[in-house]
């Protein structure tokens, strides 16, 4: 797809584009990693009979083992659910 069909449908759905540089705050590269980790974890590991049922597995293992069990190296090894509950800041306290 062309570059100004893609920005065409983007604004048409109201997607903001990220359109950040390279080594920059912004940088996209914690979405790149989650994404090749959860086609690596969970897509590519079987075929699937729907859409509704890579929806209902997409969502186990997000909210099942992503979020809560998975530890992160950009969360200082915490889980996101941990990092949301101020787990962080419990840790800066005890060093």
């Amino acid at each position: 797809m062309p570059s100004e069909e893609l920005a065409d449908l983007c604004a048409i759905n109201g997607v903001r584009r990220s359109m950040g540089r390279r080594a920059t705050r912004y940088d996209n590269a914690v979405s790149e990693s989650f994404f090749a980790t959860y086609k690596k974890e969970l897509i590519h590991t079987r075929p699937w009979n729907g859409l509704a049922d890579v929806r209902q597995h997409t969502f186990l293992w997000i909210e099942g083992y992503h979020n809560r069990r998975r530890r992160h190296s950009t969360l200082n090894y915490l889980t996101p659910a941990e990092y949301e509950l101020g787990y962080r800041k419990l840790t800066d306290l005890a060093a």
